[in-house]
């Protein structure tokens, strides 16, 4: 089936969606989570024959993580949709309102976008959480997952194609492009007919692809180079526990830590312990020369090392002299996505809270709670770096846009 095929279809369910409950929305929401559960198995089945494509082709053990389907996963999946179901409906809000002196009655609310596109990689999640969210606040969707991820987005859709038609919900509310080829992304990335919205969810290579070449609106998703910058006053142990934890709970992820920035006053007695730890997980560090200096086993960092996301058990470091000149770095290379400082110092905090130009900034915290589910949004749909209509994790709101609405009886304007 084409892809206009699909956008046409999924045009179709516009008038239903637009007069649903939000009781409708969460009966449907919740027949697919128990589905998902109910058909476990067969979505395990699935996603094993992605693993050992996978595995053939080469894949890196960051990209087979995440596209891994355990049972826990699967309950995960089923859970953030019955959460997605028990948060607030974001359509119908009443955002503003006037009456003018001459009776008319204007009032803006919020409403769904439309068609969402979603372009992603092997991420067979996002097939259940980006659903989800486009259920939930009103939208079609059509997903377009990568081939690593085929079998198991397949199954996931028919699972839950069915749950939604089981409750009187037209099938094509939720469509999945089974086309992996380049073309597919490029006509999903044109087809401003049907669509309404695209989001690419993924790495640098296929967001930068998606925002250079769609002719649809696009919100763009970014790539996570996210740094932690120790401060000259930063605890060591509180450090090194928050960089273990950023870097090596889940590598596959965009919010894990890529990159260090450390103040030269702490990095002789910083850098030791922080390489102490990350040996546990077999962390290669490449690091600058005074970084190579203070440490022994740092292996030499290129400029573009400093702009790389790995996902894989590597991470840059970077060498500072100030706060200054951390904010500084950090901003020429980060991918505006999270960033974390760790110090004792409250004025320092501020400042770098205040200066540094990413959609999650943190203080002596991990990177790894940028997630919409951590910021109470329930699922999200993205962590969006760019900053018009939305930015940081994208939960139903993001999804929403508005209309006015004017009531009168029989003014006409002079």
């Amino acid at each position: 089936m084409s892809v206009t095929t699909l956008g046409r279809k999924a045009k179709n369910t516009q008038t239903f969606l637009s007069r649903v409950t939000t009781e409708d929305k969460n009966k449907a929401l919740l027949a697919i989570a128990d589905a998902l559960e109910a058909h476990q198995a067969e979505i395990i089945a699935a996603n094993q024959k992605d693993l050992e494509n996978g595995a053939a082709a080469g894949l890196n053990k960051g990209l087979l993580d995440r596209l891994l389907l355990s049972d826990a996963r699967i309950a995960g999946i089923a859970e953030g949709v019955r959460q997605v179901a028990a948060l607030p409906d974001a359509c119908g809000k009443t955002v503003y309102e006037h009456r003018k002196t001459n009776g008319l009655y204007i009032k803006k609310i919020t409403v769904p976008l439309g068609v969402i596109g979603i372009i992603y990689e092997a991420r067979p999640n996002v097939t259940a959480d980006a659903a989800a969210l486009c259920l939930k606040s009103g939208n079609a969707v059509i997903l377009r997952g990568g081939k690593e991820a085929i079998h198991s987005n397949l199954a996931i859709c028919n699972i839950m194609r069915s749950a939604v038609a089981s409750v009187g919900f037209p099938e094509d509310v939720i469509q999945l492009v089974e086309d992996t080829s380049r073309a597919s992304a490029n006509e999903l990335m044109t087809m401003t007919e049907y669509l309404d919205c695209l989001i690419p969810r993924g790495g640098k290579g296929l967001i930068q692809s998606v925002v250079q070449n769609a002719t649809v609106p696009v919100i763009e998703t970014g790539s996570g180079n996210c740094h932690i910058y120790v401060d000259e006053t930063a605890d060591i142990a509180m450090a090194a526990d928050i960089i273990y934890n950023a870097k090596t709970q889940r590598i596959s992820v965009c919010n894990a830590c890529e990159s260090l920035v450390i103040h030269s006053g702490i990095i002789r007695q910083a850098l030791p312990a922080f390489k102490a730890r990350l040996d546990e997980k077999a962390v290669e560090i490449r690091g600058d020369v005074r970084a190579q200096a203070a440490c022994e086993g740092i292996l030499p960092a290129t400029e573009d090392d400093f702009y790389t996301e790995y996902l894989d058990y590597i991470i840059s470091v970077k060498t500072v002299d100030s706060v200054d000149e951390a904010i500084a770095h950090i901003n020429e290379h980060s991918t505006h996505h999270s960033e974390s400082i760790i110090t004792q110092q409250q004025a320092n905090a501020e400042l770098f809270m205040q200066c540094i130009d990413s959609s999650s900034v943190y203080v002596n915290a991990s990177t790894r709670f940028t997630d919409g589910g951590e910021f109470g949004l329930g699922a999200e749909i993205g962590i969006s770096t760019q900053k018009l209509h939305a930015r940081g994790p994208m939960g139903l709101e993001g999804l929403t846009s508005t209309k006015y609405l004017i009531y009168g009886n029989g003014q006409v304007r002079e």
